[in-house]
């Protein structure tokens, strides 16, 4: 099926400028007021009955404006937004509470049979409470709470998916937004929300049982669809789940934690962060193994959003932060435990039983081509109808290669999603 769009192409090239534009660099930032309610919304409930606490339970639900706010344009998004807290797992599939926003398209769906879902997973927002992406829909950029930016990359997408009819589902993950810690990149986690989000736009939108579901995503959000895709014969069997693009996922955090130190050494703190809630002995190990500005610098990420985080930490090397003056990457490989926990987010290990669009550019640099590449011959190997993309874009300063990549392949993933859902 062909992309349709509302409105002109001109429009959506000019909001996906932008969007690279304010997100990467920080120039020319859209002034945006957060959409955070009152933090009651955020808490769950004390106590839950076994009925509300099975994945995908919808615990309650807000509707709330959607106003798109870029340079150059503002206007009424093609859908009505919901911001829902509902239930997921924990890694060991132990109910939690999660948030995030389902948007219905104004939109008829043109494909066959009924109108389609896509959960799309945001990338790296940070770790924050006041970064999750259901406080930050209309805007790129949102300044926070004590001075803090928030960035929100998930507005192309949406619009071009809600242009052609398909309903879209955005979690916030496990632990952003709602209390504890978010564990970032936790295999087991991110897949989960994305497939209850799923669940849950459903139930919020009294779809029937066999509407199509597909999981969609960039760097962070690739890990989470790629996780997702890989968890769903076993977690979801209900579910008709026709396809998954994952963009530059992190299917080998190891690797990825490597080529961060002395980049975006920060980021790499959030994901110490939540191994350490769900592993004692990791937080054993960091408590001994990282000197006070190591542990200084957990707790402040832990309150950052990706764009704070990278002004303060961006450029460093890990080897500040431990006290043998190693790197983070040699402290885990000599640390059976820690290199244990680090390997359980290993994706690749299982098999999806959809067809599943991967893509990566050699020279990205904060992403490695190679640990994509080996997920792609591993599912491959697996008889898993999976195809890769090669992203040509070059060699580029500042990460920048990541980042463009997002938005040079918008439209193949999203034409790629909608043939997929309306066959």
């Amino acid at each position: 099926m062909a992309l349709a769009t509302i409105g002109s192409r001109r429009r959506i090239r000019r909001w996906c400028s932008a969007a690279v534009t304010v997100a990467v660099s920080g120039a020319g930032l859209v002034v945006g007021t957060s959409s955070a309610v009152a933090g009651d919304f955020y808490t769950p409930p004390a106590q839950l009955s076994p009925g509300n606490s099975a994945p995908g339970v919808i615990l309650r639900s807000q509707p709330i404006p959607l106003v798109l706010q870029v340079p150059g344009f503002s206007g009424p998004w093609p859908g009505t937004a919901t911001r829902i807290m509902y239930m997921t797992s924990y890694q060991d599939k132990d109910p939690v509470a999660a948030t995030g926003v389902v948007v219905e398209p104004v939109a008829a769906w043109r494909g066959r049979g009924p109108r389609p879902t896509v959960v799309m997973g945001p990338a790296t927002v940070g770790q924050g409470d006041q970064c999750a992406t259901s406080k930050t829909m209309n805007t790129p950029v949102a300044f926070q709470d004590k001075g803090s930016v928030a960035l929100n990359y998930t507005a192309p997408e949406l619009y071009l998916l809600l242009n052609n009819g398909v309903r879209v589902a955005i979690p916030d993950y496990v632990g952003m937004g709602t209390p504890g810690v978010a564990t970032y990149l936790n295999r087991a986690e991110q897949g989960y929300a994305m497939i209850d989000a799923a669940r849950a736009a459903l139930r919020l939108a009294d779809a029937p049982g066999n509407a199509p579901v597909a999981f969609s995503g960039y760097s962070q959000g690739g890990s989470a669809a790629a996780a997702a895709v890989e968890l769903a014969p076993d977690y979801a069997r209900e579910l008709d789940i026709r396809a998954a693009y994952a963009g530059a996922p992190v299917a080998d955090v190891l690797s990825v934690i490597d080529k961060a130190d002395g980049h975006d050494a920060g980021s790499i703190g959030y994901f110490f962060n939540g191994l350490a809630v769900r592993y004692p002995k990791v937080k054993e190990i960091l408590d001994r193994e990282l000197n006070s500005a190591g542990k200084a610098m957990l707790a402040t990420v832990a309150q950052q959003c990706v764009f704070d985080t990278g002004r303060t930490f961006g450029n460093r090397r890990t080897s500040e932060w431990t006290n043998t003056g190693e790197s983070f990457g040699a402290l885990i490989r000599r640390s059976p435990d820690l290199l244990k926990a680090v390997d359980d987010q290993r994706i690749g290990r299982g098999k999806p039983t959809v067809p599943v669009l991967l893509e990566s550019a050699p020279a990205d640099t904060d992403v490695p081509y190679a640990q994509v590449r080996q997920l792609y011959d591993e599912w491959r190997g697996k008889g898993v109808p999976v195809t890769m993309t090669v992203d040509g874009t070059p060699p580029l300063p500042g990460g920048w290669t990541h980042n463009v990549g997002m938005m040079t392949n918008l439209m193949p993933a999203v034409s790629y999603l909608i043939g997929a859902l309306a066959d």
